[in-house]
């Protein structure tokens, strides 16, 4: 595998939901990849962070008219449901702070957290689109930092002293 083919699975798999920047970023470790982790880190991140201007101004619009169509029913409406509960438990939680609460919901690596959740909850909760952007782009970084320590052997080598 040649090192461009390496970056760009690592683009590509941080561009998809669910894995994210948080599967990415370890992918980039493995035996036989064994990318420079700041430039997995960065590569990861633009790629994570290039759906999200797309996720804001259109993912809503396109949810809102599917979920009532025959065969992607079902699906729009469990993202619409997913959103609005991702919405709703940030807006509870954060009040007025929803800027920091949205980038703390991306930025910790947990399942069902990340930028295209983060993003669509945004876009539901009506936040302004640069707030939601940036906001987004800070979790990103912070998860990134986060899985970039993780996937550097840190935790384990920390696990191993205690």
């Amino acid at each position: 595998m040649s090192v461009l083919t390496k970056y760009l699975y690592v683009f590509f798999v941080s561009m998809v939901p669910l894995i994210e920047l948080r599967g990415a970023i370890p992918i980039s470790q493995l035996p036989g990849i064994e990318l420079p982790l700041l430039q997995a880190y960065i590569v990861a991140v633009i790629g994570n962070m290039l759906p999200v201007p797309i996720i804001y101004l259109f993912a809503r619009k396109v949810l809102e008219w599917g979920a009532d169509k025959p065969v992607i029913g079902k699906f729009f409406t469990f993202c619409l449901e997913k959103g609005k509960k991702g919405g709703e438990k940030l807006q509870e939680k954060a009040g007025k702070g929803l800027f920091w609460a949205l980038m703390l919901f991306v930025g910790i690596p947990l399942p069902g957290t990340g930028a295209w959740t983060g993003t669509l909850a945004a876009s539901i909760l009506d936040m302004d689109f640069k707030s939601s952007i940036t906001a987004v782009m800070l979790g990103v970084l912070l998860a990134g930092i986060i899985m970039g320590v993780a996937s550097a052997g840190v935790f384990g080598a920390i696990g191993a002293v205690f």
